[in-house]
């Protein structure tokens, strides 16, 4: 299969949930070892670095374990976006239409009532 399709998407999204998973022990084994050797002295710094890197190693499980469902029916992101696109092009349809038909009638209205004479100007004026 050429790259571009859905199984090249999903190994590369699972390749970069990996990566993330390793960034985040990473992180957390980089501020566990300076704190160790006490290379950092603040444990608000220790805290912050440990608190993001469980915080990305979390949403890199959680991406991992979203490529893994199986036993539903899957619709591809073009299917449901088609769908989607079919329904918010028959709403602006409908409002374009709304707008252009009022843009009628004030078309009507300005030629209808542009050459009228005025009934408190002079009467034997022509315009």
């Amino acid at each position: 299969m050429v790259c571009g399709g859905f199984t090249c998407s999903k190994n590369a999204l699972c390749s970069l949930n990996v990566v993330y998973m390793l960034v985040g022990l990473l992180l957390i084994g980089v501020a566990a070892w300076g704190k160790g050797f006490g290379l950092v002295s603040s444990i608000h710094i220790i805290g912050g670095v440990i608190a993001v890197g469980v915080f990305l190693l979390l949403i890199a499980i959680v991406g991992l374990i979203g490529l893994c469902k199986k036993n539903t029916v899957c619709y591809t992101c073009g299917d449901m976006m088609l769908t989607h696109a079919t329904e918010a092009l028959k709403i602006l349809g409908g409002v374009g239409l709304f707008f252009s038909f009022t843009e009628i009638l004030g078309v009507w209205l300005a030629v209808r009532y542009r050459n009228q004479k005025d009934p408190r100007a002079n009467p034997s004026a022509f315009l």
